[in-house]
């Protein structure tokens, strides 16, 4: 047992005294090299051992003396994570059951829709919300009547993608998608934009004439301090001055360039003559007073968000980064001068539209009525001169120059109606719907103090 413990112990030492000799040889050998060789041996060794990536200083190095690392590792660029591609029958189970989904949708609103209208016929009034539902399932119904024709055609749904792109509003809009929707608020925003624009360059051209000693003092003070300064004399000055013009006048007096842009701010089809252009406008301008009348009595501050947005929208009021308490503040602007102040809707939108793109600016709607204001056609301003200044004051010069002016555009629109294929008669009146809801409320006032005093 002893002798089989010391032949280990003796084995052991000669294998340690066989490394050191062995060790005492390399450094022997490492001594009799130069020092730039025992430099690069010590760093071989030394990388060989490691397992970290070379550091700069290393790489600093190698450059400097113009080699190229040879055991440097490139790092490898974590590629970007890409989304997984969508399979393609799961692309059409998506699209069928957004069109399932907006199918039952138009059969639940045309019931509601039914119903809302044996309400109306049967003598009770619809809210201006059931208004509005009515009015938009009727408008979705209508919109069936081509799309049918693509079901029962044979094949002819081949080409219904094709129709849809060149006309987007084909279909109902409860097939509409978030994007569709998005995006046809960015096209009227930009096309909102380029129509600003446009009426602003066109500034000077519709720049009011010289003001003369027989106008009305409140009419020519106005101008005369607008055209020093910049700015009215006062706010009531202001509103005076704006309810001497009507929307009828406006409509009637306003150039082509400015009735094109207007509808186009108002996104309306802007082609046709201008007979065409007034009646469309005509007819939105009737809808916004209703819908006026319709949102002071039922209380603006019941409108949802989505609600509040579609009417500031249909006013061409900004939407796009603007929160809800101001745009609840704008519409309350807008009803006020609207049905307190008795400005003309037509005044309001122009004003609105001035404003429109400046979305930090403090400047208010009454400051933009007056750059409107400042900025109307000669022809509108003549028409609305000789109309303040009383028969008697007004001279036969200003009376001349009124017709003239006058006469040239109805040749001007002869020229048009001649030329066009379809007629349209434009017999609407704004002016009028404005006196019959103030004989209304005169009426309900006169009833009420009546009451009052039995």
């Amino acid at each position: 047992m002893l002798g089989n413990i010391s032949s280990t112990v003796i084995a052991r030492q000669a294998l340690v005294r066989r490394g050191a000799h062995r060790h005492v040889l390399r450094l022997t050998r490492f001594a009799a090299l130069p020092p730039k060789s025992q430099y690069s041996a010590l760093l071989f060794q030394y990388r060989f051992n490691s397992t970290s990536p070379p550091s700069k200083t290393t790489d600093d190095r190698k450059k400097v003396s113009g080699s190229k690392p040879d055991n440097v590792a490139t790092p490898i660029a974590n590629p970007k994570p890409t989304a997984a591609k969508v399979p393609l029958m799961a692309k059409i189970k998506k699209v069928a059951a957004h069109y399932w989904d907006g199918t039952k949708l138009l059969g639940f609103e045309v019931k509601t829709s039914f119903r809302l209208l044996i309400k109306m016929l049967a003598g009770h009034s619809l809210t201006r919300r059931e208004m509005l539902q009515l009015k938009r399932t009727t408008s979705d119904v209508i919109r069936l009547v081509p799309f049918a024709a693509f079901i029962l055609v044979p094949f002819a749904e081949l080409l219904l993608p094709v129709a849809l792109k060149l006309f987007p509003n084909l279909l109902p809009s409860t097939y509409e998608s978030k994007k569709d929707k998005e995006s046809k608020l960015e096209n009227l925003r930009k096309t909102r934009e380029v129509v600003v624009g446009i009426m602003k360059e066109r500034k000077s051209h519709f720049k009011p004439g010289n003001i003369t000693d027989e106008q009305k003092r409140l009419f020519n003070d106005f101008y005369k301090h607008v055209k020093e300064t910049g700015e009215p004399g006062s706010r009531k000055q202001l509103i005076e001055v704006a309810r001497l013009y009507t929307d009828d006048t406006i409509l009637d007096n306003l150039t082509r360039p400015y009735l094109v842009a207007l509808a186009k701010y108002m996104n309306i089809q802007s082609f046709g003559t201008d007979v065409m252009l007034r009646y469309r406008i005509r007819y939105r301008m009737l809808e916004l007073k209703k819908d006026d009348i319709s949102i002071y009595y039922e209380d603006a501050e019941q409108l949802d968000s989505s609600e509040l947005r579609s009417a500031c929208a249909s006013r061409g009021i900004r939407i796009k980064d603007t929160s809800d308490a101001a745009l609840k503040e704008n519409l309350r602007i807008w009803l006020q001068m609207r049905l307190k102040d008795k400005i003309p809707s037509t005044l309001l939108i122009m004003a609105t539209s001035y404003n429109y793109g400046a979305v930090t600016s403090k400047k208010s709607l009454y400051d933009s009525l007056t750059d409107v204001l400042s900025a109307l056609p000669d022809e509108l301003y003549h028409e609305v001169k000789v109309n303040v200044v009383k028969e008697k004051d007004a001279s036969p010069k200003q009376k001349l120059e009124q017709f003239k002016e006058q006469e040239e555009i109805m040749k001007e629109e002869e020229e048009q109606e001649e030329s066009a294929k379809v007629r349209v008669k434009d017999q609407l009146s704004l002016d009028e719907l404005d006196k019959q809801n103030e004989r209304a409320s005169e009426a309900a006032a006169k009833s009420a103090q009546k009451g009052k005093q039995q």
